[in-house]
């Protein structure tokens, strides 16, 4: 299978880094091909200038995501929770690379658009020093939901596996090793 890891967290040195890697690692060994973008590591403007009113000119870091999205089988998010939701940095980077022509295409006379990443599957990795059970009661998985939902499966990509991990503030090293384990059992699917 074709993998895309694309890690949300800025901070090379983040626990979803780590997870990240371990996936990386089991898959690889797994005999999957396996590419990953860091997003801290890219060199683009996280804004939509213009909103969808214009085209703004994709960076070269931008264009080959394009490239490796349109290569994968499945794609595989890992990211932390901040404020309930994705961090900054990868709201834009969905916000210009998840385009009109590319991800989705209105056609005329329907109300809902053509969703050109069919044939995909995606599994989401997300930490949060919330725990898991207060962000489904309280929260109602929110920030899940919007990737997962108004995303990926807008753009015709199913979501496989979803999978939360936390609170990581304070976290057990037994703890921080299940979820690495977690990880790469979700690598081996």
């Amino acid at each position: 299978m074709r993998i895309l890891i694309i890690v949300g967290h800025p901070d090379e040195d983040s626990f979803c880094a780590a997870l990240a890697d371990r996936y990386q690692q089991t898959a690889s060994q797994a005999g999957h091909e396996v590419a990953r973008l860091n997003l801290g590591e890219l060199a683009f403007d996280p804004i939509l200038r213009k909103g969808y009113k214009g085209r703004q000119t994709l960076e070269p870091d931008l264009q080959a995501a394009q490239q490796a999205i349109q290569h994968a089988e499945r794609l595989v998010f890992v990211y932390p929770y901040w404020w309930a939701s994705m961090p900054a940095l990868l709201k834009g980077f969905i916000d210009r690379v998840f385009l009109p022509g590319f991800a989705f295409k209105y056609l005329a006379n329907k109300a809902m658009p053509s969703k050109l990443l069919q044939g995909r599957e995606a599994q989401i990795l997300v930490t949060s020093d919330t725990p898991p059970w207060y962000n489904r009661l309280v929260y109602r998985r929110a920030g899940l939901r919007a990737l997962r939902v108004n995303v990926l499966e807008f753009c015709g990509i199913r979501v496989r596996d979803e999978l939360e991990i936390g609170p990581i503030r304070g976290s057990a090293e037994q703890h921080r090793v299940r979820w690495l384990d977690k990880a790469a059992q979700l690598a081996m699917r």
